[in-house]
């Protein structure tokens, strides 16, 4: 059980690193996202798409190893949470608090990265609405009415909207 125990602190602090490296990625395209530099923005996401492979990886393998402990102390691995495990731990104190810190630190890792990724997500949403803004201005430009266009002697030298030249005639 030890080794497991260990195997799974290991694994812990390992996805902690990579969460540490998302974070920063997420604090660095904040200021990428305001200035509008898709290509930076493009590297970033490409970035962090290989940190969420190897997180996967590593989620995968915990869970793996998780199920191994579930099974060593005979508990079902659906209600086995790392706070279960710290409280069982009482008799082993330098893993216990290995995997306390571990967990407290991955938790607020994770709630940050949360957080930052939520406030990118709203700027992504906020230059999305400008940007359909700006197409439906354009598109509205287009599709404005034509007006009369008069010269200095009052004769119209543009069409007006839906008239056309040899249609209709009243005098008729």
């Amino acid at each position: 059980m030890a080794s497991l125990m260990e195997e799974l602190i290991d694994c812990l602090e390992s996805e902690e690193k990579e969460f540490k490296r998302l974070l920063v990625l997420s604090q660095n395209k904040t200021p990428v996202i305001v200035g509008n530099k898709i290509t930076e923005l493009e590297k970033i996401t490409d970035e962090e798409q290989i940190i969420v492979g190897r997180i996967t990886a590593l989620e995968t393998k915990r869970e793996a190893v998780t199920k191994d402990i579930a099974e060593v102390i005979n508990k079902d691995v659906e209600e086995l949470k790392l706070t279960t495990l710290i409280e069982l731990m009482s008799n082993q104190p330098e893993e216990r608090k290995r995997l306390s810190a571990v967990h407290d630190n991955l938790s607020t890792t994770v709630k940050q990265v949360r957080q930052i990724n939520e406030s990118n997500a709203q700027l992504i949403g906020n230059a999305l609405e400008m940007v359909n803004f700006d197409l439906s201005v354009v598109q509205a430009m287009r599709q404005a009415p034509e007006t009369a266009n008069y010269s200095k002697g009052a004769i119209n030298t543009g069409s007006m909207l839906g008239g056309s030249a040899g249609g209709f005639d009243a005098k008729q």
